[in-house]
């Protein structure tokens, strides 16, 4: 794990601690996704996150970056602050698309390579779902439609942690993705070098590209990677935060 997975981690189970809710497991899975957009972007890249529970984890990516403050960030989710228990457009300007309500981001993803298709402006457009949100039908149409407009400016990040394995599993991403003309990658989902390579990557055949994250919902805290159902929205008390922080510290 590296230096920056950790620091965000810690903020992560800082935040949950101090405010008492937050979606802790989802957010960890998706660090290393959000650090190789970082790693990646070149400043005219837009990030989308559909999975706006997950959203612990990008405004912890936001005060490792000393864009939101950490006193900010420990307000997360109470009244009054910025940082609402999903994105939202209207509060900061680093978020591109409020989101939250499931299979809405794939869609404004596709607004967005398309009309910068249109106009012939540079710069992708990168969006994380999670596997669970994959089951949306707006998702697909949304597959279908970019597939067919050749949108290679089109990244879509698959958060691919078996969160659906109690209730409708997401099985064989890839082979549905291949049926509908994309560029596929399926990758380690907690290797940035990996992630930033296959979102960067240029496909000749100028398809819009998926990458399917493998990930591990709750990674970096061993009591929340094998009970993820019961950590599902649930904070830290003062003796789990003591032991989680000093285990991401021992990684």
């Amino acid at each position: 794990m590296s230096y920056k997975s950790k620091e965000i981690r810690k903020l992560i189970i800082d935040a949950a601690h101090h405010t008492n809710h937050g979606h802790i497991p989802s957010a960890l899975s998706i660090v290393e996704i959000i650090l190789a957009y970082d790693k990646v972007n070149q400043g005219e890249d837009i990030f989308i996150l559909s999975k706006g529970h997950g959203c612990l984890a990008y405004y912890s990516y936001l005060t490792y970056k000393n864009i939101v403050t950490t006193d900010e960030l420990r307000k997360f989710g109470k009244s009054g602050s910025k940082l609402g228990g999903h994105p939202d457009r209207n509060k900061l300007k680093e978020i591109y698309a409020s989101t939250g309500s499931l299979g809405h981001g794939l869609p404004i993803a596709l607004g967005v390579a398309l009309s910068r298709k249109i106009q012939n402006k540079s710069g992708k457009v990168f969006c994380l779902i999670g596997d669970g949100e994959a089951n949306e039908g707006t998702v697909w149409e949304s597959i279908i439609i970019a597939s067919k407009n050749n949108l290679d400016n089109l990244v879509c990040i698959i958060d691919n942690n078996n969160s659906q394995i109690r209730s409708l599993p997401t099985s064989d991403l890839s082979e549905k993705f291949r049926g509908f003309g994309w560029n596929i990658w399926d990758v380690d989902g907690h290797n940035i070098n990996i992630i930033a390579r296959a979102i960067t990557d240029y496909d000749e055949e100028h398809r819009p590209t998926v990458v399917i994250a493998n990930t591990i919902k709750g990674k970096g805290i061993s009591e929340i990677e094998n009970d993820i159902f019961a950590w599902h929205h649930r904070a830290p008390s003062d003796d789990e935060y003591r032991r989680f922080i000093e285990e991401i510290n021992e990684k």
